[in-house]
C-alpha cells in the first residue's frame, strides 16, 4: 500500500474509491501525566505527549491504510492528519486521505 501525497503519477491513471479514515483516542497513564504536568513549570518539550502522540498517529495511519485495502485500493493520496484534545491528558488523532486504484 502506497502513502502518497500527490495527485499525480506519472503514466497511471487514478480511479478514486472513496475517502478513508483512521481515528484513536490516546491517552497517558496517570503517573506520566502527573510528571508532564509538572514539566510545564519550566517549559520545554514534554517528551511523554510527543511519543504519545507519534504512537497515535501510528496507529490512525495504520488503520486508514486498513480501509483502503478492504475497498481494494493500491495507494492513499493527500494524506492529512488532524488532532484534537478530547480531556486532560488524552488526544484524538485522525488520518484521512483519498483511496485510489492505480490503472
Amino acid at each position: 500500500m502506497l502513502l502518497l501525497t500527490i495527485d499525480y503519477v506519472p503514466g497511471k491513471e487514478l480511479e478514486a474509491l472513496g475517502i478513508v479514515k483512521g481515528t484513536v483516542v490516546q491517552s497517558k497513564n496517570f503517573g506520566k501525566d502527573f510528571m508532564a504536568g509538572m514539566k510545564t513549570l519550566v517549559g520545554g518539550e514534554i517528551a511523554g505527549y510527543t511519543e504519545m502522540l507519534n504512537e497515535a498517529r501510528q496507529i490512525a495511519t495504520k488503520r486508514m491504510v486498513d480501509e483502503a485495502q478492504a475497498l481494494g485500493a493500491d495507494a492513499v493520496v493527500n494524506v492529512r492528519y488532524g488532532s484534537s484534545s478530547v480531556m486532560q491528558g488524552a488526544a484524538e488523532v485522525v488520518a484521512y486521505g483519498t483511496a485510489v486504484k492505480l490503472r
